[in-house]
């Protein structure tokens, strides 16, 4: 079965590019011209992934996906023609898994929705079934893409479960940003210090809420697991 990819824009011709881009790429492909018609398309398709724009008129891409994010994890891959840190880490702040500046090579699209998938929960590839990593307080399926900390699911985004479960399969071992990003993001795609940082802060939040954080910062170094055994 195909994915569903749900594309977002205010500008049809960006429309049309991406859509050709990724049905040539054998996705299905739904699409929604303003941010209203986003939220009334994903209720009503339950797209796998979704490309979203950020500077849309009424309803912008970041409502659109704070509304997502209340009621679900579906992954989303920010467009917008702002080459702007401020508004990646925004972007990334509220959930978003990946953002790509206009203008854009849609091959170059293609393959960092392929990596969001692969990596993610919604993957089109069938997972290995019966791998469960433990350690401490932390248990992470990577079969089902369940995290729990102290026996509470903890919701990660594609991008912060592979980030967590890289750290977790080696707890020992301290990981530098660049490790991160090259176990986390698919086809070589690279991405800022502050990009990581950002993912990192916000796995670390949602753990907080749990009463507790598995990552420690290694001063100069990197991150890694902790033992996972106290809470706060």
């Amino acid at each position: 079965m195909k994915n569903k990819i749900l594309v977002v824009d205010d500008d049809h011709h960006i429309v049309e590019i991406i859509s050709f881009a990724l049905t040539k790429a054998n996705f299905d492909v739904i699409e929604a011209a303003d941010g209203n018609a986003a939220l009334d398309k994903y209720k009503q398709h339950n797209p796998e992934l979704i490309v979203l724009d950020i500077g849309m008129p009424e309803l912008d891409g970041l409502e659109v996906c704070k509304e997502i994010k209340k009621v679900s994890d579906t992954p989303v891959l920010f467009l917008s023609a702002k080459d702007d840190e401020f508004d990646k880490v925004l972007g990334l702040e509220i959930g978003a898994d990946d953002y790509v500046a206009k203008p854009f090579s849609p091959r170059e699209l293609v393959a960092r929705v392929k990596a969001i998938l692969r990596r993610g929960s919604f993957s089109a590839e069938a997972p290995r079934s019966g791998e469960e990593i433990n350690h401490g307080h932390l248990r992470i399926n990577t079969s089902t893409h369940v995290v729990t900390w102290l026996s509470q699911p903890i919701e990660l985004t594609a991008t912060e479960f592979s980030m967590l479960k890289t750290m977790a399969s080696r707890p020992a071992h301290v990981f530098s940003r660049e490790q991160l990003m090259e176990n986390s993001y698919q086809n070589n795609i690279a991405v800022s210090d502050r990009t990581i940082d950002s993912h990192l802060r916000r796995i670390r939040n949602k753990f907080k809420e749990a009463k507790g954080c598995p990552i420690d910062t290694v001063h100069g170094v990197g991150y890694r697991v902790n033992s996972c055994d106290t809470t706060l």
